[in-house]
């Protein structure tokens, strides 16, 4: 058997290891090699078709003594030990035959929580994308970095699911005892960095450090701010704000210190990005930025507007490219957390206060609605139920990560509202998108600490406090049923998502009484 360290510290490739190479030497690899193509503005754009989002069906966990009794095997897939040695020489054998590059970081930007990590990938676009979104490390300490969790993405290694054991020619497998993560058969860039935040998951509440699918920032008040949703709520867009200081747009620890970053870049949706509505992420797409999926107009300038790919296109880079970014990227405690949902039944308001009872209701529902292309199969919105904001993640039991947030609220004593950034005026396909002027401007009241003590109406169905008035939105736009021409389809549609909320949380033992009497009444 070939173990993890003779394919990561003692391999001999073709040629010339390439080893922790700078950005614009993997840029030159890149383009020799045919992986993409330079856009008008100097960013790298490549194509990852034909799977343009994660797969989360192709997603296992090795299950052994010391993951049986830790994994939350109801969510996440097993792999048995002697699948994943059999995958793993196959992996070996095409390194060690193929012209590879390797990347040493860091996860975690606080130094206390942080996990050396190793990327091998067979494509040189890869490299620089993993470059990009971990904690870089300076050149002149890597011969001292000691990588503890290798992850390694072969995209041309195709698996046979009768031979290897898995659904589908794709697969991401992770070994905790191995300290190994396998990626192949998906060029999706996405992957290999939800694989680390899926380790960082596993490895950092049993250290007693909750781990967060959350973006965060420091606020003009000088707090800190963090914005949970799964992708396409918001998360990037809101925390990269005028005005605030960017923590990091995904992934965040929160432990005895306070808030850091798990990462050293972003990973922006652009569909329809434009320099006046997102200045940031717009300016941040240049040489330095890698594009996954963007058309091309006329073979240079990205076009934003053209899903002819897929939905989800993206752009990553690294955070310094925000300005006044929060770097290193470590903040004290956070005074608000905002929970984000992109409500596709448009039932739910812009934005109303929780209780901790309610907060803790909703981080374990975690409702929202899967945008198109934000997964393999998915084309347009569909409803979900995802724990945490970021179930795909969560090797662990969901009621750790909540009760660890229960208790850092409690002792920080912070404030928590639900910001709807979906429909509003009926569901996707009859009312609009929330506009995104709206949703700044109850952030920026939020953030400012107006809503802690405006006066609320209370919803009759989800008891959510529901401000009465927000500085630069329409008051009727705040209370949902207003804005349904057809009050009749608003209650049904109310009492449908009432009864999906109760459905869902059943399946919830041994929660508090105070957090089971938060769920809606309808």
């Amino acid at each position: 058997m070939i173990h993890s360290d003779e394919i990561t510290e003692h391999v001999v490739y073709p040629g010339t290891p390439r080893r922790n190479f700078e950005f614009a030497e993997l840029f030159e690899y890149a383009i020799q090699k045919g992986e993409g193509k330079v856009a008008s503005n100097g960013a790298f754009c490549a194509v990852t078709a034909p799977r343009t989002g994660r797969s989360p069906n192709d997603k296992f966990i090795v299950k052994s003594a010391s993951t049986s009794d830790t994994v939350d095997w109801s969510r996440n897939q097993a792999m048995d030990p002697d699948v994943f040695d059999r995958l793993f020489n196959r992996f070996a054998d095409r390194v060690q035959e193929s012209e590879c590059f390797m990347f040493n970081g860091y996860a975690g930007a606080d130094p206390a929580n942080q996990l050396g990590i190793r990327v091998i990938s067979e494509y040189a676009w890869h490299n620089m994308f993993i470059r990009q979104m971990l904690i870089r490390v300076p050149r002149q300490d890597l011969k001292k970095h000691r990588p503890e969790f290798r992850v390694i993405c072969l995209p041309g290694l195709k698996c046979d699911p009768a031979r290897d054991g898995t659904r589908s020619d794709a697969v991401i497998a992770i070994n905790f005892d191995r300290r190994v993560a396998l990626i192949g058969g998906t060029r999706y860039a996405g992957e290999i960095k939800k694989s680390v935040f899926t380790i960082m998951n596993y490895l950092l509440p049993q250290k007693g450090v909750l781990t967060m699918h959350c973006s965060a920032n420091i606020t003009p008040n000088n707090d800190v701010a963090l914005f949970f949703g799964l992708s396409g709520t918001g998360k990037t867009t809101l925390s990269a704000h005028p005005g605030c200081r960017l923590i990091g747009d995904d992934e965040h620890g929160w432990g005895d210190n306070g808030v850091f970053n798990i990462e050293g870049g972003c990973y922006a949706k652009c569909i329809g990005l434009t320099e006046e509505r997102e200045p940031d992420i717009y300016r941040a797409v240049r040489f330095g930025a890698i594009l996954e999926n963007l058309v091309l107009e006329d073979d240079r300038d990205p076009d934003f507007d053209d899903t002819t790919i897929t939905e989800n296109t993206r752009v990553a880079y690294p955070l310094e490219f925000i300005p006044g970014a929060v770097i290193p990227s470590t903040a004290g405690h956070a005074k608000t957390i905002i929970l984000l949902t992109a409500d596709a039944t448009g039932v739910l308001p812009p934005v109303s206060r929780l209780s901790q009872a309610q907060a803790m209701y909703h981080f374990l529902s975690g409702y929202t609605s899967k945008l198109g292309g934000t997964e393999t199969g998915i084309t347009e919105p569909k409803a979900v139920f995802s724990e945490g904001f970021g179930a795909p993640f969560l090797p662990l039991q969901p009621s750790v990560y909540a009760e660890m947030l229960g208790t850092k609220m409690q002792e920080n004593g912070s404030h928590c509202y639900l910001v709807n950034t979906g429909w509003n005026g009926g569901p996707y396909g009859t009312g609009k998108r929330i506009s995104l002027s709206h949703t700044r401007a109850i952030v920026d009241a939020i953030l400012l600490g107006k809503l802690e003590t405006v006066e609320t109406d209370e919803d009759p169905v989800f008891g959510l406090q529901i401000p009465r008035t927000v500085d630069g939105v329409p008051s009727n736009v705040l209370t949902p049923r207003a804005t349904w021409a057809d009050k009749d389809a608003y209650d049904k549609a109310a009492k449908a998502l009432a009864a999906g909320f109760r459905k869902n949380f059943s399946r919830f033992e041994g929660v508090s009484k105070e957090i089971k009497q938060a769920e809606p009444k309808g």
